[in-house]
Protein backbone atom coordinates (compact mmCIF):
# COMPACT_ATOMS: atom_id res chain seq x y z
CA UNK A 1 0.00 0.00 0.00
CA UNK A 2 1.20 3.38 -1.10
CA UNK A 3 -0.11 6.94 1.00
CA UNK A 4 0.71 10.18 0.06
CA UNK A 5 0.55 12.91 2.52
CA UNK A 6 -0.29 16.15 1.05
CA UNK A 7 1.75 19.65 3.42
CA UNK A 8 0.26 23.04 1.92
CA UNK A 9 2.21 25.87 3.29
CA UNK A 10 3.07 29.53 2.73
CA UNK A 11 5.43 31.09 4.96
CA UNK A 12 5.70 28.73 7.29
CA UNK A 13 9.00 28.54 8.78
CA UNK A 14 8.30 28.68 12.02
CA UNK A 15 6.41 25.97 12.62
CA UNK A 16 7.27 23.67 9.31
CA UNK A 17 10.21 21.87 10.70
CA UNK A 18 8.25 19.94 13.35
CA UNK A 19 5.89 18.73 10.34
CA UNK A 20 8.81 17.21 8.06
CA UNK A 21 10.77 16.26 10.73
CA UNK A 22 7.48 13.80 11.92
CA UNK A 23 6.52 12.54 8.58
CA UNK A 24 10.20 11.84 7.52
CA UNK A 25 10.01 9.50 10.84
CA UNK A 26 7.59 7.49 10.15
CA UNK A 27 8.53 3.74 10.24
CA UNK A 28 6.37 3.49 6.64
CA UNK A 29 8.13 2.15 3.42
CA UNK A 30 5.37 3.35 1.53
CA UNK A 31 5.51 6.85 1.80
CA UNK A 32 4.92 9.75 -0.67
CA UNK A 33 5.14 12.89 0.52
CA UNK A 34 4.08 15.96 -1.69
CA UNK A 35 4.66 19.68 -0.37
CA UNK A 36 2.89 22.65 -2.36
CA UNK A 37 4.63 25.81 -1.63
CA UNK A 38 2.18 28.96 -2.73
CA UNK A 39 5.00 31.42 -3.05
CA UNK A 40 6.80 31.90 0.36
CA UNK A 41 9.12 34.61 0.98
CA UNK A 42 10.27 33.49 4.71
CA UNK A 43 12.58 30.21 5.34
CA UNK A 44 10.12 27.58 3.94
CA UNK A 45 11.89 26.19 1.03
CA UNK A 46 14.83 26.26 2.97
CA UNK A 47 13.27 24.18 5.59
CA UNK A 48 12.14 21.76 3.08
CA UNK A 49 15.40 20.79 2.00
CA UNK A 50 16.93 20.64 5.33
CA UNK A 51 14.21 18.69 6.95
CA UNK A 52 12.04 17.26 4.34
CA UNK A 53 14.44 14.16 4.38
CA UNK A 54 11.36 12.45 2.60
CA UNK A 55 9.60 14.53 0.63
CA UNK A 56 8.95 13.07 -2.98
CA UNK A 57 7.81 16.40 -4.52
CA UNK A 58 7.70 20.36 -4.23
CA UNK A 59 4.97 22.36 -6.07
CA UNK A 60 5.73 25.81 -6.33
CA UNK A 61 3.47 28.64 -7.46
CA UNK A 62 0.73 30.71 -6.37
CA UNK A 63 -2.50 29.17 -5.39
CA UNK A 64 -6.13 30.42 -4.23
CA UNK A 65 -5.37 29.66 -0.54
CA UNK A 66 -5.03 25.94 1.18
CA UNK A 67 -7.42 24.12 -0.57
CA UNK A 68 -6.49 24.96 -3.89
CA UNK A 69 -2.78 24.08 -3.03
CA UNK A 70 -4.32 20.74 -1.65
CA UNK A 71 -6.17 20.06 -4.66
CA UNK A 72 -2.77 20.32 -6.71
CA UNK A 73 -1.14 17.98 -4.66
CA UNK A 74 -3.79 15.12 -4.52
CA UNK A 75 -3.58 15.50 -8.51
CA UNK A 76 0.01 15.19 -8.59
CA UNK A 77 0.13 12.29 -6.21
CA UNK A 78 0.81 8.43 -7.06
CA UNK A 79 -0.50 7.16 -3.37
CA UNK A 80 -3.78 4.78 -3.63
CA UNK A 81 -4.60 6.50 0.20
CA UNK A 82 -4.37 10.38 0.68
CA UNK A 83 -3.62 11.91 3.60
CA UNK A 84 -3.45 15.89 4.75
CA UNK A 85 -0.82 17.18 7.12
CA UNK A 86 -0.78 20.62 7.64
CA UNK A 87 2.24 22.49 7.82
CA UNK A 88 1.71 23.74 12.03
CA UNK A 89 0.54 19.75 12.86
CA UNK A 90 3.04 16.65 13.34
CA UNK A 91 2.11 13.02 13.77
CA UNK A 92 1.69 11.69 17.14
CA UNK A 93 4.51 8.86 17.04
CA UNK A 94 6.22 7.33 14.05
CA UNK A 95 3.94 4.66 13.95
CA UNK A 96 1.29 6.83 12.64
CA UNK A 97 0.79 5.93 9.01
CA UNK A 98 1.85 2.03 9.60
CA UNK A 99 -1.10 1.85 11.42
CA UNK A 100 -3.66 3.46 9.18
CA UNK A 101 -2.14 1.02 6.23
CA UNK A 102 -2.31 -1.53 8.58
CA UNK A 103 -6.03 -1.19 9.69
CA UNK A 104 -7.06 -0.12 5.92
CA UNK A 105 -5.84 -3.42 4.62
CA UNK A 106 -7.72 -5.33 7.79
CA UNK A 107 -10.93 -2.91 7.28
CA UNK A 108 -11.49 -3.07 3.54
CA UNK A 109 -12.68 0.41 4.13
CA UNK A 110 -11.92 3.84 1.41
CA UNK A 111 -11.55 5.58 4.03
CA UNK A 112 -9.79 6.03 7.80
CA UNK A 113 -10.05 8.50 10.49
CA UNK A 114 -8.72 8.65 13.94
CA UNK A 115 -8.49 10.54 17.29
CA UNK A 116 -6.81 14.32 17.15
CA UNK A 117 -5.50 16.35 20.11
CA UNK A 118 -4.30 19.94 19.75
CA UNK A 119 -1.29 21.04 21.55
CA UNK A 120 -0.05 24.57 22.55
CA UNK A 121 1.07 26.12 19.36
CA UNK A 122 4.54 27.07 21.60
CA UNK A 123 4.58 24.51 23.47
CA UNK A 124 3.77 21.46 21.41
CA UNK A 125 4.31 18.48 24.27
CA UNK A 126 1.76 20.35 26.34
CA UNK A 127 -2.29 19.02 25.40
CA UNK A 128 -4.65 21.61 25.59
CA UNK A 129 -8.12 19.57 24.04
CA UNK A 130 -8.46 16.10 22.60
CA UNK A 131 -10.67 15.57 19.97
CA UNK A 132 -12.34 11.55 20.80
CA UNK A 133 -13.53 10.92 17.24
CA UNK A 134 -16.05 8.32 17.75
CA UNK A 135 -17.34 4.90 15.83
CA UNK A 136 -18.24 5.74 12.02
CA UNK A 137 -22.48 6.67 12.10
CA UNK A 138 -22.58 8.78 9.09
CA UNK A 139 -26.13 9.75 10.54
CA UNK A 140 -23.74 11.66 13.59
CA UNK A 141 -23.22 14.53 10.69
CA UNK A 142 -26.74 15.39 11.64
CA UNK A 143 -26.17 15.63 15.29
CA UNK A 144 -23.14 18.20 14.51
CA UNK A 145 -20.36 15.34 14.33
CA UNK A 146 -17.24 15.21 11.92
CA UNK A 147 -14.02 13.69 11.34
CA UNK A 148 -11.07 15.34 12.40
CA UNK A 149 -9.68 16.40 8.73
CA UNK A 150 -5.75 15.82 9.95
CA UNK A 151 -6.21 12.37 10.59
CA UNK A 152 -8.68 11.25 7.69
CA UNK A 153 -7.21 9.06 4.90
CA UNK A 154 -9.34 8.43 2.19
CA UNK A 155 -8.54 6.76 -1.22
CA UNK A 156 -7.83 8.66 -4.16
CA UNK A 157 -9.78 6.72 -6.21
CA UNK A 158 -12.82 8.65 -4.67
CA UNK A 159 -11.42 12.11 -5.13
CA UNK A 160 -11.04 10.85 -8.88
CA UNK A 161 -14.96 9.96 -8.78
CA UNK A 162 -16.55 12.33 -6.34
CA UNK A 163 -14.53 15.47 -6.66
CA UNK A 164 -11.52 17.60 -4.82
CA UNK A 165 -12.31 20.14 -2.48
CA UNK A 166 -14.37 23.34 -3.34
CA UNK A 167 -12.89 26.83 -3.34
CA UNK A 168 -15.71 28.39 -2.37
CA UNK A 169 -15.71 27.26 1.17
CA UNK A 170 -12.71 29.39 2.39
CA UNK A 171 -13.64 28.28 6.12
CA UNK A 172 -15.19 24.52 5.84
CA UNK A 173 -14.07 23.12 2.44
CA UNK A 174 -12.78 19.85 4.55
CA UNK A 175 -16.45 19.74 6.09
CA UNK A 176 -18.15 20.07 2.95
CA UNK A 177 -15.71 17.50 1.29
CA UNK A 178 -16.04 14.74 4.45
CA UNK A 179 -20.43 15.39 4.18
CA UNK A 180 -19.87 14.82 0.30
CA UNK A 181 -18.18 11.62 0.59
CA UNK A 182 -18.94 9.82 3.81
CA UNK A 183 -22.65 11.06 3.90
CA UNK A 184 -23.83 11.64 0.33
CA UNK A 185 -22.03 9.42 -1.51
CA UNK A 186 -21.76 6.49 1.43
CA UNK A 187 -18.35 6.07 1.06
CA UNK A 188 -16.80 3.41 3.19
CA UNK A 189 -15.14 4.83 6.41
CA UNK A 190 -13.63 2.80 9.70
CA UNK A 191 -12.77 4.78 12.93
CA UNK A 192 -9.21 3.74 14.27
CA UNK A 193 -9.01 4.06 17.89
CA UNK A 194 -5.66 6.24 18.17
CA UNK A 195 -4.60 9.86 18.49
CA UNK A 196 -3.00 9.98 15.04
CA UNK A 197 -1.85 13.64 15.04
CA UNK A 198 -0.99 16.49 17.27
CA UNK A 199 -2.29 19.78 16.54
CA UNK A 200 -1.34 23.45 16.88
CA UNK A 201 -3.90 25.72 18.02
CA UNK A 202 -4.78 28.30 15.75
CA UNK A 203 -5.16 28.19 11.62
CA UNK A 204 -7.78 28.69 9.24
CA UNK A 205 -10.32 28.13 11.03
CA UNK A 206 -9.10 29.69 14.15
CA UNK A 207 -12.36 30.37 17.02
CA UNK A 208 -13.77 33.87 16.96
CA UNK A 209 -17.44 35.11 16.43
CA UNK A 210 -17.43 36.27 13.43
CA UNK A 211 -15.06 32.87 11.74
CA UNK A 212 -17.69 31.29 13.83
CA UNK A 213 -20.90 32.23 12.24
CA UNK A 214 -19.29 31.86 9.06
CA UNK A 215 -18.09 28.69 9.45
CA UNK A 216 -21.77 27.99 10.25
CA UNK A 217 -22.92 29.75 7.24
CA UNK A 218 -20.30 27.73 5.28
CA UNK A 219 -21.95 24.34 6.84
CA UNK A 220 -25.48 24.96 5.79
CA UNK A 221 -24.61 25.89 2.40
CA UNK A 222 -22.50 22.32 1.66
CA UNK A 223 -26.20 20.24 3.07
CA UNK A 224 -27.87 22.66 0.53
CA UNK A 225 -25.31 22.33 -2.47
CA UNK A 226 -25.13 18.31 -1.79
CA UNK A 227 -29.02 18.10 -2.12
CA UNK A 228 -29.11 17.62 1.49
CA UNK A 229 -31.95 18.91 3.81
CA UNK A 230 -30.22 19.77 7.66
CA UNK A 231 -31.92 20.38 10.70
CA UNK A 232 -31.25 23.27 12.79
CA UNK A 233 -29.91 21.52 15.43
CA UNK A 234 -27.31 20.20 12.47
CA UNK A 235 -25.83 23.45 13.67
CA UNK A 236 -26.75 24.48 16.89
CA UNK A 237 -24.88 20.76 17.94
CA UNK A 238 -21.82 21.48 16.11
CA UNK A 239 -20.35 24.15 18.04
CA UNK A 240 -21.74 22.19 21.36
CA UNK A 241 -19.97 19.08 20.45
CA UNK A 242 -16.58 20.47 21.07
CA UNK A 243 -17.02 21.30 24.69
CA UNK A 244 -16.41 18.13 25.54
CA UNK A 245 -13.21 18.00 23.76
CA UNK A 246 -11.98 20.38 26.61
CA UNK A 247 -12.56 18.13 29.74
CA UNK A 248 -11.82 14.77 27.68
CA UNK A 249 -8.40 13.08 28.33
CA UNK A 250 -5.67 11.25 26.49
Amino acid sequence: MRISVITACYNSGITLADTLDSVSAQDFDGLEHIVVDGGSTDKTLDIVKTHGRRVAKVILGPDKGIYDALNKGIAASAGEFIGIMHSDDMYADPSVLRKVADYMSKSGTDGCYGDLVYVRRDEPAKVVRYWKAGDFEPEKFRRGWMPPHPAFFLKKSAYDKYGLYKLEYPLASDYELMLRMLYRHKVSCAYLPEILVKMRRGGASRAGVFNTVRMLRENYRAWTANGLNPSISTFLLKPLSKLGQYAARP
